[in-house]
């Protein structure tokens, strides 16, 4: 297998972006799941509210991919999940960076019957 200066050459595998309403996490994997690098809001600079803007997505989104492809990373299905800002985000800069999407799935849970209601009130 090749090498890089960061590790081995890998050329595709899987990003995996989790958008929470305060956060917004990118992990990107190879085939087999080894990480190959990872960002998120806070490890780009942003603390607090601005952490979960589209903006601060968009920042994290980036960094993790082009570190990603200093090791010759080309393609990749992409794995969204949760509601937050982040997510639109997400797409928007998949789309200008350069990397061939080969699938998108949303991975949020649903839940099929949720948690137990409150017993009714009496009065």
């Amino acid at each position: 297998m090749a090498e890089s200066k960061k590790g081995p050459v890998v050329q595709e595998g899987r990003i995996y972006i989790v958008a929470t309403f305060n956060n917004t996490l990118v992990t990107i994997t190879d085939n087999q799941g080894n990480t190959i690098g990872w960002s998120a809001t806070g490890k780009v600079g942003f603390k607090g509210s601005r952490k979960s803007t589209p903006y601060a997505a968009t920042m994290a989104i980036e960094q993790a991919i082009n570190n990603a492809k200093e090791r010759g990373f080309r393609e990749a299905a992409v794995y969204i999940k949760g509601p937050g800002p982040g997510r639109d985000a997400a797409l928007r800069v998949l789309r200008n960076i350069g990397i061939k999407v080969t699938a998108m799935y949303d991975v949020t849970p649903i839940p099929h019957n949720g948690t137990r209601a409150k017993k009714p009130r009496h009065g």
